[in-house]
């Protein structure tokens, strides 16, 4: 099995991009900047930093890596970067100028209390909101809100005065300024700071688009305090449109020229992912398949550096690698273990790379692959006759098409005598003699997935007349092989879990995470919906996940068909459920 975190070794040629930002950040002359790393969800965004992060291990930058989404519900976004990075410069300071730093973490403090931040209060110091500082925060926010009295003024400069005492001193000013005049003072000691103590700042703003929008604009806002000082980078690795989104959320409704006016003034240097290949993938399963084998450290390393040599290469007339060629840098037996799956990657290679629901995602093959291995593994254990290689096949069906494919292709499997599906076997004879012949002998559920199925069937092994009836059975005994549509956002996914926990039709939790979904997404995120009912066909009592599902049906007419597609496939639909909709107007 693969973990699913960001990796610090390349297997994808992302080199090439780390190297490329290092040698922006290397350069002083390049200082300030700011750059975007652009790309969906699982394409790789974090090990990138990661990689760039290696590039600069050097004793002139100091390194910050703000996870935005760790914050989001516990901190201010605003409060919670800027703490972040006075922390880091007051560790980073030699002994000679911590006062220095010190004073700049004061000055942080300063404008979270005049209301720049002011939500964290004394809570990014490690302080207890309890006494007179709990009672002058509720108060602060009646005055902001313009329902501030006499009273609440007083509990304001109590909780100022006992913050002071608590907090030995740290939020004390040396004089008096207005909010402008202490901002234009941040920035001046935070940019001295930098050159008394002669070190970069580099700032690492990762997981962005996982946070709502409000969290998101505040982050941006707060790395602009920071932004086009000496010294200084913010790498932001984000989703941009998840950020697009973000943005016109927040503002209303701009226009795309304002939001791209926004996002461009605030990012110099947009840098865009690659989108993986055939190659890359191929080599990316190679390498996945080498680190887990329990083969030596030194000849992975060895197949890693060829498989990268390689794919810097992949513009010029070089023939791929082959199968041969790595079992040989791997230096493997022709009955090792290791063998056998690099033949099922070389085969499902293709498929991953191109399938619309996949398109290479790193983090998508991976998990595919964490499927594919579990299966093998329970088919081992309860002694059934199944190639790898057949376990892979129908894994990607699932992954590649959609739920009512799956249910079809279940009925005929459980139709069919001995579980060998004639019509398998048809199609495999006609794939390239007739398309005409070959189209009409689809089922109509797998009509709108033509393209892939042509392309699934070419995959070995055959399927006529084999009996598929065990593998069938495997992949209902075990774990679900998609949670997650290759295209939905992390703020979807975000939605998606709370709608399946519905707990009630009036629930604004529920309603506030559907307010929070990219008009786009509904449709997809309501297939996610489906697809995880059918997953659980126990409907004696109201399940919250069709709850969520009837609340995300009244927003859109293609949500709401979709939904009454899936209930009409039900075999039959209990009373609770037809009077559940009855109520919603469905």
């Amino acid at each position: 099995m693969w973990s699913d975190t960001e990796s610090r070794i390349d297997y994808l040629n992302y080199s090439e991009v780390s190297e490329m930002i290092a040698e922006i950040l290397l350069d002083d002359s390049m200082l300030p900047t700011s750059i975007g790393v652009y790309g969906s969800w699982g394409v790789g965004k974090s090990s990138i930093l990661r990689l760039i992060s290696q590039e600069l291990a050097d004793s002139r930058y100091v390194v910050v890596d703000f996870d935005a989404w760790l914050y989001q519900d516990f901190d201010e976004a605003k409060s919670a970067l800027m703490t972040v990075i006075a922390k880091s410069l007051y560790a980073a300071a030699p002994e000679g100028h911590k006062e220095k730093a010190a004073s700049f973490y004061r000055r942080v403090n300063k404008l979270k209390v005049m209301g720049i931040a002011m939500d964290l209060g004394a809570l990014a110091m490690g302080v207890p909101t309890f006494g007179g500082i709990t009672k002058g925060l509720g108060a602060l926010g009646n005055v902001f809100r313009g329902e501030g009295g006499a009273e609440d003024v007083g509990d304001i400069r109590g909780a100022i005065a006992e913050g002071n005492e608590q907090l030995g001193g740290l939020l004390q000013e040396k004089e008096k300024r207005n909010p402008p005049e202490e901002i234009e003072a941040f920035r001046e000691e935070f940019a001295s700071l930098l050159e008394s103590i002669d070190r970069r700042l580099v700032v690492f703003v990762d997981n962005l688009d996982r946070c709502l929008p409000p969290n998101t604009i505040a982050t941006l806002e707060a790395m602009r305090l920071f932004l086009f000082l000496p010294k200084t980078a913010f790498i932001v690795a984000a989703d941009e449109d998840m950020i697009r989104h973000s943005v016109a959320k927040h503002f209303s409704g701009p226009g795309d020229r304002h939001v791209s006016d926004y996002l461009d003034k605030l990012i110099n240097v947009p840098v865009r992912v690659p989108k993986l290949g055939l190659q890359e993938v191929r080599a990316y399963l190679f390498m996945l398949a080498a680190s887990q084998g329990g083969l030596g450290e030194e000849v992975v390393e060895k197949l890693r550096v060829t498989l990268i040599e390689r794919l810097r290469r992949s513009w010029s007339d070089e023939p791929p690698i082959t199968v041969e060629e790595v079992a040989a840098i791997l230096q493997l037996q022709p009955s090792h273990a290791v063998l056998r799956h690099l033949d099922t990657m070389d085969q499902v290679a293709s498929q991953l790379a191109y399938a619309e629901r996949v398109q290479g995602n790193p983090r998508i093959v991976k998990r595919l692959l964490n499927v594919i291995r579990m299966r093998a593994a329970v088919a081992r254990r309860r002694k059934m006759p199944l190639d790898e290689g057949l376990i892979a096949k129908l894994a990607l069906f699932e992954r590649c098409t959609d739920g009512d494919a799956i249910r079809s292709f279940g009925r005929l499997v459980n139709n069919a005598q001995s579980g060998k599906v004639d019509l398998l076997k048809s199609l495999e004879a006609t794939l390239f003699e007739d398309d005409e012949a070959f189209e009409s002998q689809l089922p109509k559920e797998w009509q709108k997935h033509k393209a892939f199925i042509q392309d699934w069937l070419q995959l070995d092994p055959p399927l006529g007349g084999v009996d598929l009836r065990a593998v069938f059975y495997l992949s209902r005994e075990t774990l679900p092989i998609q949670p997650i549509s290759a295209g939905l956002s992390l703020a979807a996914v975000a939605a998606l879990e709370v709608l399946r926990k519905t707990v009630s039709m009036t629930s604004k939790v529920s309603q506030d995470a559907i307010s929070t979904l990219n008009p786009g997404e509904i449709e997809s995120v309501m297939e996610e919906l489906c697809l995880s009912m059918n997953r659980n066909l126990e409907w004696t009592k109201i399940r919250a996940d069709f709850r969520g599902a009837v609340l995300l049906a009244q927003t859109s007419a293609e949500a709401h068909a979709r939904l009454v597609r899936y209930v009409g496939s039900l075999p039959k639909v209990p009373p609770w459920m037809a009077s559940l909709m009855k109520d919603k107007g469905q």
